[in-house]
């Protein structure tokens, strides 16, 4: 949900504005998202209606996800490394439609790209400071689904010679194995009673090819004292679409038989994540722990034959384990939606263009955590918790808005546990960021809340 969508026809942007009125309108009326929804014809193939103008320039809030930050630091971080701006193209796509579509678009881009740079002076010139005056190559740099798309870009077939002429590829945050997140996504509009913009993106979802290609692939489904991984049917009945988690599926297992070439993954941590469900009267109930599996596949148990559980945490959205498809992912303590904002990321990245031989130094600093709502109502009183800490000495927490009209400190203080508390109460309707800055933290820790009115109550979407 990185990208700018707008209507080809109207020139209307879709998505990516930040301001709350557009925020209000998107997600508290009845047709606010609804240009969104996938038409008959782009769920038979023909796409074009919706087109992808450009990266995130703005911070945008999705519920269960909460925020994404703007990608703008990150590719000014690459444009500076790089010999020429020029060699850089950012690649923004339609987030709703299946990972294999935007593959296939991405593969042909990054074909044109390189050629296109292969031409220019300023590679020319760079080839002469170059190991063995080589050509250029490509590097990929992809957040969160980005990463499934370069994925399939690389290794299905879309252009055979496209691996061979990568040198690398960074992911951020990408849920290699899916997230459970997407379960929550899909569940809003018959689960437990929750506000209004979770039953607006759950009836949007439900038709989203690219929201089915979030879900968990791993041993996640909770049953008696075992586990086990979704079945299409279990996904209809949460409320997603049975015949797209079916392709989505099969989509999978054939790119699972391919390995991403010449990859270096950045995994968000210790940010509480969940990573596990049960499935109650079509309910989904989430929970911050993961089941492990030995070599043959075989569910890891304790002596009453009940599953362990592991608690992996992550990045809020997708856990530790799912961010790196064989393991040895570069650590940093940040939430998903700044993942590739973070200076920390920011870092990590360079030094990946720069060919560093290592995987950079561990940027998960002191293991601090950052858990927010991500709904809230203006003038009520909620909590924000710090975890992996309970000495509030040092520990700098603001609130402000991203428009900037309002900042304000908050003190957090000790609770029971290794935490910190910190009670907050936002003035209006609007989206904020919270921040906690710490000595001992590369990088701030951040995440977006968006503050509107209760709206709990059934509606008729």
């Amino acid at each position: 949900m990185g990208s700018e969508l707008y209507d080809t026809v109207t020139g209307t942007v879709l998505w990516g504005l930040a301001h709350p009125q557009w925020l209000a309108k998107a997600w508290l009326t009845r047709d606010g998202l609804a240009p969104l929804r996938l038409t008959p014809e782009e769920q038979a193939g023909e796409y074009g209606r919706i087109r992808p103008r450009r990266l995130l320039r703005t911070p945008v809030w999705i519920p269960f996800v909460r925020g994404i930050e703007p990608y703008h630091r990150l590719t000014r971080a690459i444009e500076e490394t790089v010999a020429h701006p020029d060699a850089v193209l950012p690649f923004p796509y339609d987030w709703r439609l299946p990972v294999e579509v935007n593959a296939r678009l991405l593969a042909a881009e990054a074909r044109r790209h390189l050629e296109r740079w292969r031409g220019h002076p300023a590679h020319t010139a760079a080839r002469r400071r170059a190991l063995d005056e080589r050509e250029g190559r490509l590097v990929f740099v992809a957040h969160s689904m980005g990463g499934l798309v370069t994925h399939a870009a690389l290794t299905l077939g879309f252009d055979d010679d496209l691996a061979a002429d990568t040198r690398g590829v960074m992911t951020l945050g990408t849920p290699f194995r899916g997230s459970v997140v997407a379960a929550n996504i899909l569940n809003a509009a018959q689960g437990a009673p929750l506000p209004l913009p979770h039953r607006r993106l759950a009836a949007l979802a439900a038709a989203m090819p690219g929201v089915h290609d979030l879900l968990p692939r791993f041993v996640c489904l909770e049953e008696g004292a075992g586990a086990r991984r979704l079945a299409p049917s279990d996904v209809g009945a949460l409320g997603g679409d049975e015949e797209l988690a079916k392709s989505s599926g099969e989509f999978f297992a054939r790119l699972a038989r391919h390995e991403l070439p010449h990859h270096r993954p950045v995994a968000g941590v210790h940010q509480d994540t969940v990573q596990s469900l049960r499935l109650e009267n079509g309910e989904v109930l989430a929970s911050e722990y993961c089941f492990r599996t030995h070599r043959d596949g075989e569910l890891r148990r304790d002596e009453n034959g009940v599953a362990l559980r592991f608690g992996a945490r992550g990045d809020g959205t997708v856990h530790r384990d799912s961010a790196s498809p064989k393991g040895g992912a570069v650590p940093i303590a940040l939430q998903h939606g700044a993942l590739a904002s973070g200076g920390a990321a920011r870092h990590a990245v360079v030094d990946f263009l720069l060919e560093e031989d290592d995987l950079g130094p561990d940027q998960a600093g002191e293991g601090l955590g950052l858990t927010v709502p991500d709904y809230v109502t203006p003038g009520a009183d909620w909590s924000l918790r710090i975890t992996g800490t309970d000495d509030p000495s040092g520990i700098d927490c603001t609130v402000a808005s991203v428009d900037g009209l309002v900042r304000r400190p908050v003190r957090p203080y000790a609770e029971d546990g290794d935490a910190l508390t910190a009670d907050v109460a936002l003035p209006e309707a609007g989206l904020y960021r919270i921040t906690v800055e710490a000595d001992r933290l590369p990088s701030p820790l951040t995440q977006l809340v968006f503050a509107g009115p209760d709206g709990t109550r059934p509606d008729e979407s």
